[in-house]
């Protein structure tokens, strides 16, 4: 029986030329009516997925031996794009503009490449085609010009104008904010086209800006129905006949340590000396048993790919009955989970663990405010309260410590870089923004998370069963060049084309608490590759680790739901030959979809994050306060306040001189009076423009 991986193997022996289609029904022997309607099926679904290529002559080859690169496109609001390819370890391709053909961002597309890849540029091409459209719906402004109506899009890195027809159901006013669906798809030289679908309101008007993230993100705000209704039946009790299956852990002690606000608990943690060190359990919400694969709720929380956190209203990846009921591990109730028991040495080393099905009964729900209180602060109103806990929390912190201590001694990086917390009312008005800080309880659950995700990722490799592992793959070489023209500046260097983690902890450690730490931190953070999930282990940079996934958060991460998916099929021996195949098929597809709908979800919290910023910042127009300077670019330099809100400071603004950027150091300097201007320097600016809808805001030096 001929298959998709069949061909594929043919297609890649060494031996192969591209052959016709005719050619290849001799080859596979095909003569009958119905067996060459099915070949024709596979080999057209092949195509349109890109994976196997029609040339201009009708022949039939692999991307990768016919110069052609797979991926993803990502483009920039300077008019380029960088295709992220779909197979591991090949270089980025930078696409000039002129080249794009008409590919917008996060298309998925085919890309020849013209000029292949020297030690410190990426390879460039051109895309030939576009396999499939990111998205098909955009918000942005009506405009209306004298002979031509457009949309002009939110996202800058939508770098096209659509053409759009004025609405007869529709009353559309110039500078109104827009959902569009595109009709024509954009070409070399021809602007896309659309169809306004709905009119999301006037710019600037208040509260509008929840709903401009969620429709221009295209995050699915509803369940349906169908799937709400899935829920409720699948949030049924507990059976004494499931309870009978695994393991009862309901007498261990253990605990849930969240945020104050959480109300999806994926997690509990439980601790015990022992007499080679200590044996911390890790045990997860058993979303799988509830969420079955190919079911409603399946296919949403697919979808969905993640729970979106917009300040004070939770997107999540599972309807309330799932995501806050029966799978949220709430305090002195019985709750499915899958355990992981680990005994770890003195110095950090898990050497004896074990997975299983289990249920279980936390103890106590516990925040990392009242954690924190115990083990950093030593209250002893918060000690009392919690005595029976006091020991489990202080010798978390013991095995934390060292846990920490483990993955820093083989190379993982730490970068500390100031996060926000906003606080709203009850009308979501942001009335107060300030620093948010990791605490020790904070670490620690972070530490414990790690430390499940990479034994559970390494006993899956060795297993050879197919699951998303969670990889940060090593910087390229154009991205090393870049980082070292600035480091040498400052007496760095990284030496070679190969990097280990270790190289940059070494340049982080150095430069702690040294004027260029922000900048030099900044440069090496942007000079890593973002995250991925692929069906491959090729190791976490960031953490140091050899083998790692994402096990300990199936609530709202879709790729923890895969990897308990297929977890509970081992741990129950329902990994079959046919099984395995199957999810062989679907992993590349979800680890795509389950990357792109992180960064979506990111994009949109930060998006936010920086609109409520500018809101807040408005009622003190005039005011004048101190910052440091945290980015200096040719057109000017940021500044950061203590609260985290930045500004820009643009260089047309500050006349005493005109200056110049200096790109190895990342400074200002007076021509006349060399007036320098670096990152960290302490500036006092005043407050003298917000504009809250493109979340920006300006400074002005004071003297």
């Amino acid at each position: 029986m001929i298959t998709r991986d069949g061909i594929i193997d043919y297609m890649r022996q060494a031996t192969y030329r591209p052959l016709e289609y005719n050619e290849l029904l001799d080859v596979f022997e095909i003569y009958d009516h119905e067996e060459e309607l099915k070949f024709r099926k596979i080999i057209g679904k092949l195509e349109k997925e890109g994976e196997i290529v029609k040339t201009r002559k009708n022949k039939y080859g692999l991307p990768d031996l016919m110069n052609l690169v797979r991926g993803i496109i990502r483009l920039s609001h300077r008019g380029y794009g960088i295709l992220v390819p779909d197979e591991a370890g090949l270089p980025e391709v930078f696409v000039y503009g002129r080249n794009l053909n008409g590919a917008m961002h996060n298309d998925k597309v085919m890309v020849r490449i013209n000029y292949k890849a020297t030690n410190s540029q990426r390879p460039e091409g051109e895309v030939i085609r576009v396999i499939t459209r990111a998205s098909q719906e955009l918000v942005g402004t009506y405009e209306k010009g004298r002979h031509v109506a457009q949309v002009i899009p939110d996202d800058e890195r939508l770098i096209y104008p659509i053409i759009v027809k004025p609405s007869k159901k529709l009353k559309v006013n110039n500078g109104d904010k827009v959902l569009v669906c595109i009709t024509a798809w954009p070409t070399k030289d021809k602007n896309p086209e659309g169809k306004i679908i709905e009119v999301l309101g006037r710019k600037g008007q208040p509260g509008l800006e929840l709903q401009i993230i969620i429709k221009k993100h295209g995050l699915r705000a509803e369940f349906p129905q169908a799937v709400i209704e899935e829920a409720k039946e699948v949030a049924q009790p507990i059976t004494q006949e499931e309870i009978l299956k695994r393991r009862d852990l309901r007498n261990l002690r253990m605990v849930t340590i969240d945020g104050e606000d959480a109300k999806d608990l994926d997690d509990a943690v439980s601790i015990e000396k022992i007499e080679k060190g200590y044996r911390l359990g890790v045990h997860i919400a058993d979303v799988s048993h509830y969420v079955r694969e190919g079911s409603k709720l399946d296919k949403e929380a697919l979808a969905r790919g993640t729970s979106v956190y917009l300040i004070d209203k939770v997107l999540p990846m599972l309807p309330p009955e799932l995501s806050n009921g029966i799978c949220s591990l709430n305090a002195k109730e019985d709750r499915l989970a899958i355990s992981c028991i680990m005994d770890i040495d003195y110095k950090g080393r898990v050497f004896n663990y074990d997975l299983f099905k289990s249920v279980i009964n936390v103890n106590e729900r516990m925040t990392y405010t009242d954690v924190n209180k115990i083990i950093t602060d030593n209250d002893e109103e918060t000690k009392a309260k919690y005595k029976d806990l006091v020991d489990d929390f202080l010798l978390m912190k013991e095995l934390a410590d060292i846990i920490r201590e483990e993955r820093s001694s083989r190379g993982a990086l730490d970068f500390d870089f100031p996060e926000s917390k906003v606080i709203v009312d009850e009308n979501s008005f942001p009335i107060e923004i300030k620093r948010f800080e990791r605490g020790a309880g904070e670490m620690l659950i972070e530490d414990f998370m790690i430390k499940a995700n990479e034994t559970v990722a390494e006993h899956m490799y060795w297993q050879e069963i197919p699951i998303l592992y969670r990889v940060h793959e090593e910087p390229d070489e154009e991205s090393l060049a870049k980082v070292n023209n600035v480091l040498a500046a400052f007496g760095h260097k990284i030496r070679g084309d190969k990097v280990e983690p270790r190289v940059y902890q070494k340049i982080l450690d150095n430069i702690k608490g040294k004027p260029e730490e922000q900048l030099l931190s900044l440069i090496l953070l942007r000079s890593m590759k973002h995250a991925r999930y692929v069906p491959y282990a090729l190791g976490h940079f960031g953490l140091a680790s050899k083998y790692y996934c994402h096990f300990t958060s199936p609530i709202r991460r879709y790729p923890d739901l895969i990897v308990h998916r297929v977890l509970s099929l081992l741990l129950e021996g329902g990994m079959r030959g046919k099984k395995r195949a199957s999810l062989e098929k679907k992993m590349v597809a979800y680890g795509e979809h389950s990357t792109q709908q992180e960064m979506k979800a990111e994009e949109a919290e930060r998006e936010l994050v920086d609109i409520k910023k500018a809101q807040y910042m408005q009622q003190f127009l005039g005011e004048e306060f101190v910052g440091k300077i945290s980015s200096v670019q040719s057109f000017g330099f940021f500044v950061e306040l203590d609260n985290t809100v930045e500004g820009l400071v643009h260089i047309s603004s500050i006349v005493d001189d005109y200056y110049e950027f200096n790109d190895r150091n990342y400074t200002l300097v007076g021509t006349h009076s060399g007036r320098k201007f670096s990152i960290g320097d302490e500036v006092r600016v005043q407050l003298v423009r917000v504009d809250v809808d493109e979340a920006k805001i300006d400074f002005e030096l004071v003297e």
